[in-house]
């Protein structure tokens, strides 16, 4: 953890001692009463935090908020429902990247009972978010939805929005040779199995480009965390 994170209800109470974030700070940082930590409130303000008290079984701590971190980069990942193992580590790095959305949706190509995970109902989206947002030094989290299709998930877009999505089998451009300008950009990509015929033809009536990474057949995850480094450097993001 590089920065501890914490919901905006627990700034309140004491910090369990079998909380991870309490073993993290006793164990790993090895703080002891009167010593500091970086610590965030989710979707608020950074600061430090400074164990005022510590007793058998919690840390009494004081806060001092000293900054709002910048807002999420304009950027909307449609992804094709993966398996739960792969989408685990797109919410991770997805969210360290700094991704505004991140929007799941059944592929035509996609298996269906990827859907019925317990990844989805047990609360461990936004555990992922967070140990991501912890990693990344911020307090931000992206909004994360599962739809039923393509044409729902391009149906969350916003008009103005610059539209890209990777194939390897029917695009001649590279993603770098791809104008990027625009205050937001949607970026999508099909299945683990690639996309369906009628999902291109819906992909270009809606205004993507189609664009590839080159000769090479990556992984969905692998696939993410590249395109979304090269739309970071071609939009010069910070």
């Amino acid at each position: 953890m590089n920065l501890v994170l914490f919901e905006s209800s627990e700034i309140e109470r004491p910090l369990p001692r079998h909380d991870p974030r309490a073993r993290h700070i006793e164990h790993v940082l090895r703080l002891q009463v009167g010593e500091s930590f970086d610590c965030g409130v989710i979707d608020g303000p950074r600061g430090r935090a400074t164990i005022a008290a510590a007793v058998p079984d919690a840390f009494e701590l004081a806060f001092a908020w000293l900054d709002m971190p910048a807002t999420l980069e304009p950027v909307t990942l449609l992804v094709g429902l993966p398996r739960p193992q792969t989408a685990r580590k797109i919410l991770f790095d997805a969210t360290t990247l700094g991704v505004a959305r991140i929007v799941f949706f059944r592929s035509q190509r996609g298996e269906p009972s990827y859907a019925d995970s317990s990844l989805w109902t047990s609360g461990e989206v936004r555990r992922r978010l967070v140990d991501a947002a912890q990693q990344a030094f911020c307090t931000r989290l992206p909004q994360v939805v599962v739809l039923p299709d393509l044409r729902a998930a391009t149906a969350t877009l916003a008009p103005e929005c610059v539209r890209v999505a990777l194939d390897n089998y029917e695009s001649s451009t590279a993603l770098q040779a791809v104008s990027l300008a625009g205050s937001q950009l949607a970026l999508a990509l099909g299945s683990e199995r690639g996309w369906a015929q009628d999902e291109r033809v819906h992909l270009r009536e809606f205004g993507f480009t189609l664009a590839h990474l080159g000769p090479r057949v990556l992984r969905t995850e692998t696939a993410t965390v590249a395109a979304l480094a090269i739309i970071r450097a071609l939009k010069e993001l910070p």
